[in-house]
């Protein structure tokens, strides 16, 4: 449910952020290449130091500035529940297809 269905949900990310980008005007290559490298960066700082994700957007986000502004935006839509739920619907749709068998 985690690590079998979550590249899906990271595409699903990293499409959302190359759409945001194209939004802002970058062509869709640029945008793409630009998110996916934005993940595999954020992915290899957090495996590199093993420091807590919370910690890490807390380095990143400066006071009043954009990105805390953004993290705002996130929160605000349920980006952090959706997640959860998503996880949650692929383990309990797993233990469906289980009790098939």
């Amino acid at each position: 449910a985690l690590s079998g269905s979550g590249p899906a949900y990271v595409f699903v990310f990293i499409e959302a952020l190359a759409d945001a980008g194209v939004r802002a005007g970058l062509t869709r290559p640029v945008a793409l290449q630009l998110a996916a490298q934005t993940i595999k960066g954020a992915a290899a700082m957090q495996l590199e130091t093993g420091a807590h994700p919370g910690v890490l957007k807390d380095q990143v986000c400066s006071p009043g500035g954009t990105t805390i502004a953004g993290v705002e935006a996130l929160e605000k839509n349920g980006f952090r529940a959706a997640a959860m739920s998503a996880v949650a619907a692929a383990k309990a749709r797993c233990e469906e297809m289980g009790k098939g068998k």
